[in-house]
């Protein structure tokens, strides 16, 4: 068996499925991590509602959308995080100037903004540099080159915050990574750890999340818990 020829035609399928311009609109509309109706994603991808559903189908036999039944509704979402990173890659690729980057993503979702199940935009790429510069995040042994490990402060600061490492670690995805942002550039922290960073921002009322687009909104309370917390002045 010829393994590489069968990763091909795999990847060649993937990228078949994502290359139509109304299924990445789609695609990209459920990087906010909100499901929506085939009849949201029709309107969203400027197709009929017939069409629209032609082409969930290819993107489910994909794997690159799942779909949930309530009743009479069809409810779609992305696969899981890997395809939201994959996007991100992708939105990436597109920029790729030879010219200085200078982002034009719009200023609020440019600011903070969901990257799936995480944070990202210029908040998310900040809290990645300062759990760095903290000395939070360690370079895992396993994982990857991109891939992130909690060292003994960071195991104590995460738990501080009401994240259970244990917990995190035992979910059927990577723990911690550097996922390249789309607007910035430069890695903000994917994987079980950056959903769980998000879900405590929400919780506390340190971040709001608009209902209709992927921004966040940092609160004044969260804008003083982070300076207090991770010493950022620049988060919001």
């Amino acid at each position: 068996m010829n393994v590489e020829v069968h990763v091909d035609v795999a990847v060649s399928g993937i990228a078949a499925a994502i290359g139509e311009p109304a299924r990445a609109r789609m695609l990209f509309c459920l990087m906010d991590g909100h499901a929506r109706t085939s009849t949201e994603l029709a309107m969203v991808a400027g197709v009929s509602p017939s069409t629209a559903s032609a082409h969930l189908n290819r993107l489910k036999t994909a794997h690159l959308v799942k779909v949930l039944i309530q009743g009479k509704h069809r409810y779609y979402s992305l696969e899981g995080p890997q395809v939201a990173s994959a996007l991100e890659g992708l939105s990436v690729l597109a920029g790729v100037s030879r010219d200085r980057f200078v982002p034009n993503t719009p200023n609020r979702l440019r600011a903070a903004r969901t990257c799936y199940d995480h944070m990202a935009g210029t908040l998310g790429v900040s809290l990645h540099d300062r759990f760095q510069a903290l000395g939070w995040l360690s370079t895992a042994s396993a994982g990857g080159g991109d891939a992130y490990g909690v060292t003994p402060d960071g195991t104590k600061a995460f738990g501080a915050l009401g994240i259970d490492l244990d917990a995190t670690r035992a979910l059927r995805r990577r723990f911690a990574y550097a996922c390249l942002d789309w607007s910035e550039r430069r890695p903000h922290v994917g994987g079980a750890l950056g959903a769980a960073l998000l879900r405590v921002a929400l919780k506390r009322k340190w971040l709001v999340q608009d209902l209709d687009s992927r921004a966040l909104g940092v609160t004044s309370l969260g804008r003083r818990e982070m300076l207090t917390r991770f010493g950022r002045h620049d988060c919001g």
